[in-house]
């Protein structure tokens, strides 16, 4: 074991705890989605949203948001695969309309709706309304991007917009942290992550833009 760690490079060595990491949480978030099949409006967290599990629209959202939300963990995680988007290009483009479609189309709209009755009062309802809207705009323009061939300009908001779209993990992440060092109140802890689940991302996002693209040349954001 150790002999294999010291023949790899530290670069090859953070890119495989990454995927190890990633593997893993995308694991977790598979059976999170798996306690809704068959359809439960019972289960896991809609065991405590039963004053709006009633309401038709809600229901529909929140299905929609669990059940396409995985493709686009599974498909974003994709887009930033050189190996991927060099040597498969078809498979890059393929894979990143679908992270698109299913963003704009279905997980960011029915996130929204979900956002607009999500715990914590009016504080975690701004946040998580807020992330919907951004995690459709930094889409929306990494699209725009693309089609115009402004390739690094594109690259810059599918990673704003993956960060976002990663929130589904650090939140929860940061939900376990927080308990297990704090002990907070619920719902303090829910108001928390609500706001910590992606702006923390946002800002890691820009620090890798920074330190990637720094020698590129400028593109008009």
């Amino acid at each position: 074991m150790f002999s294999f760690l010291t023949g790899i490079s530290k670069n090859k060595f953070f890119i495989y705890s990454v995927l190890l990491a990633y593997t893993f949480f995308f694991w977790l978030m598979l059976k999170i989605t798996l306690q809704y099949i068959p359809i439960k409006t019972d289960a896991a967290f809609l065991a405590i949203k039963q004053s709006y599990i009633h309401l038709t629209h809600y229901r529909i959202a929140f299905f929609v948001h669990v059940f396409s939300a995985i493709f686009v963990l599974l498909a974003g995680f994709t887009q930033f695969s050189k190996k991927i988007r060099v040597k498969f290009p078809v498979i890059h483009k393929h894979l990143g309309w679908l992270y698109v479609i299913v963003t704009l189309f279905l997980a960011g709209p029915s996130g929204f709706i979900i956002g607009v009755y999500a715990n914590g009062g009016i504080s975690s309802k701004i946040a998580f309304c807020l992330l919907s809207i951004l995690w459709i705009l930094f889409t929306a323009l990494a699209l725009l991007k693309i089609t115009k061939k402004q390739v690094l300009s594109h690259r810059k908001w599918m990673i704003r917009s993956f960060a976002l779209a990663l929130s589904a993990i650090t939140l929860r992440a940061w939900k376990y942290i927080l308990v297990a060092l704090f002990h907070p109140k619920p719902m303090d802890v829910y108001q928390i992550v609500a706001w910590l689940g992606w702006t923390l991302n946002l800002v890691i996002a820009e620090i890798i833009i920074l330190n990637q693209f720094k020698n590129e040349s400028k593109t008009t954001l």
